[in-house]
């Protein structure tokens, strides 16, 4: 059974630092997507970037490109959500997720943004609340 279980959420200053680690069990599979998403609540839960385990396509939202990055560490199979300057608006429950299969190769379904779709996500983690204030 494949898991995602997020860590690194808290409290950080505006204009500060996070980093969110994702790690990843029981995937069989030797390609896999970790895609990251935030959900403020009453709003609907927003893709934010998402890293492909194989070649390593990234694909990033507008709100957080060039502000945040993500990587992977596939030894560990364990991806990382690094978020910079941070502000109040960041604040949500931070979400990964792993996706195994793909309807065309997963290099391509990452690059095109297709992991940002909640629809799409085949394993959700349980979440990691960040909490931007002073």
């Amino acid at each position: 059974e494949v898991q995602a279980v997020e860590s690194g959420g808290g409290l950080v200053q505006p204009g500060g630092s996070r980093t969110l680690s994702c790690q990843v069990s029981g995937a069989s599979h030797p390609v896999w997507v970790v895609s990251w998403f935030r959900q403020i609540p009453g709003k609907e839960r927003e893709g934010i970037a998402c890293v492909s385990r194989g070649d390593g396509t990234k694909y990033y939202a507008d709100s957080v490109k060039g502000r945040w990055t993500v990587s992977r560490d596939n030894p560990k199979n364990a991806v990382e959500l690094h978020m910079t300057d941070l502000s109040p608006q960041d604040t949500a429950v931070y979400y990964c997720a792993v996706t195994t299969q793909f309807p065309f190769p997963p290099n391509l379904w990452s690059g095109s943004g297709r992991c940002l779709r909640p629809a799409e996500i085949g394993t959700w983690g349980q979440g990691t609340q960040v909490t931007v204030s002073s």
